[in-house]
C-alpha cells in the first residue's frame, strides 16, 4: 500500500480533484459543449432538468481516484506514464460513446474531458 501513498502531494490531489470536478460542471454546461453534447446523448439540460445523483456521485469518486492516480505517478516522477493513462482513458471513452451511437461530437466531448482533467491535475502538482 505504501506505493500508493508515499510521496503523494495530497494538497495537489485534493485541489486537482475539486478543480477538475468543477470543470466538468462548466464543460457539460450550455456555456461550453453541453447543449450539443446533451442532444447527442439524448438528455435534457438547463432550467428545470435534474442531474442523476448516482452519476454525479460516481463522477466525483472517479475524479478523486484519477487525482490520486496522478498523484502517485507524479510522486514517481513518471509524467509520460500519466500522459499514457490520460490518453488511454480518452480513447476508450470516445470508443464507448461511438459504440453507444451518441454521435461523434458527444463522444469527442466526453473523451477529451479526461485530457482536460489530466492537465489540471498535473498543473496542480507542478504548482504545489
Amino acid at each position: 500500500m505504501g506505493e500508493l501513498t508515499t510521496g503523494v502531494n495530497w494538497l495537489a490531489v485534493g485541489i486537482g480533484a475539486i478543480l477538475s470536478f468543477g470543470l466538468g460542471a462548466f464543460w457539460f454546461s450550455p456555456m461550453m459543449f453541453g447543449e450539443k453534447w446533451a442532444a447527442g446523448v439524448g438528455i435534457e439540460i438547463g432550467e428545470g432538468s435534474t442531474q442523476p445523483k448516482a452519476a454525479l456521485i460516481l463522477q466525483l469518486v472517479g475524479t478523486c481516484l484519477l487525482a490520486w492516480l496522478i498523484g502517485v505517478v507524479a510522486a514517481s516522477d513518471a509524467l509520460m506514464l500519466a500522459m499514457l493513462i490520460a490518453l488511454t482513458l480518452s480513447v476508450l471513452m470516445i470508443a464507448s460513446g461511438l459504440f453507444d451511437d451518441n454521435g461523434s461530437y458527444a463522444a469527442v466531448v466526453e473523451g477529451v474531458f479526461p485530457l482536460a482533467m489530466f492537465a489540471i491535475m498535473m498543473l496542480c502538482h507542478v504548482i504545489l
